[in-house]
């Protein structure tokens, strides 16, 4: 006779959305008395968090793909830096998609969270989480009914803390950064995650509203507002701007290709680059 069937989690539907949605987001769940994968180009964040040889064999890929793609090694603490933002971007999705496609928030401490990062695909323990009065989910096992929409995106908020502040204990040192700069790297892939995929489901307006009542600009310890605003493009028509917090230190790499939205690049040479490519 067969094993029952493992029941679905409350976030099983949202994570089923973002793999259609992004195929680099894939999530399974895992049951009772499985264990995270090894091995094969699995890291669990737990060992992110702790530097130890995940992290090693994790900025390792990174430092291979920049020698490989440019033809010349990166800067310790720069491939350090796109090690992290290529973790959290993603990792970000697993808590901000199930908020804003159902209005559930998971918990998902370090422990409970492993990532293939050539794949895709991450293995998780769903546990807690949060929700609204008069979800069908509040009954299940681990739901915390919460008062209303803000307090909601408090939750949303505490659990992406209770995940990147230990991940980002163990990317700090190799990157040379603390505090408010690495905080600002969070900010900007928390932001740039969901607003993208927003745009795949069509529904990119409400993203960035929902994200601007997530990040204000006062919700420490994140860094400044969602950043979105309009300016005039070189043409004279509006464009969406975005000002993010953190510099991606790829010009460490190719010091003449600055990003078009680059904090270090001014208003003008921003807006001339991204009318360039709004046009193209």
């Amino acid at each position: 006779m067969s094993a029952p069937a493992q029941a679905r989690s409350a976030v099983a539907d949202s994570y089923d959305r973002l793999a259609e949605a992004y195929s680099h987001a894939t999530v399974v769940e895992l049951g009772p008395g499985q264990d995270h994968p090894r091995g094969e180009g699995w890291v669990r964040a737990a060992g992110l968090a702790a530097g130890d040889e995940d992290l090693d064999a994790f900025l390792a890929w990174d430092h291979e793909q920049v020698l490989r793609d440019y033809g010349t090694p990166g800067r310790p603490d720069a491939v350090a830096g796109f090690g992290l933002h290529r973790y959290a971007w993603t990792a970000c999705l697993l808590i901000t998609v199930p908020w804003f496609l159902h209005r559930r928030v998971p918990r998902l401490p370090v422990e409970n969270v492993s990532y293939h990062r050539v794949d895709g695909r991450f293995r998780v323990r769903p546990g807690a989480f949060a929700c609204l009065p008069g979800d069908p989910a509040a009954g299940l096992p681990g739901a915390r009914v919460v008062d209303d929409e803000e307090a909601l995106r408090t939750e949303v908020r505490a659990a992406l803390t209770e995940h990147l502040e230990p991940v980002l204990g163990g990317f700090g040192p190799r990157m040379r950064r603390r505090g408010r700069a690495l905080w600002g790297v969070v900010t900007d892939d928390v932001v740039e995650g969901l607003h993208y995929v927003g745009q795949v489901l069509g529904e990119e307006d409400r993203a960035r509203r929902e994200l601007e009542l997530l990040l204000p600009g006062s919700t420490r310890p994140f860094v400044g507002s969602a950043g979105f605003r309009e300016v005039t493009g070189t043409d004279g028509s509006p464009l969406a701007i975005r000002d993010r917090a953190s510099c991606c230190f790829f010009y460490t790499i190719r010091p003449d290709e600055l990003c078009a939205n680059c904090p270090r690049s001014c208003e003008s040479e921003r807006i001339a680059k991204l009318s360039a490519a709004a046009a193209s």
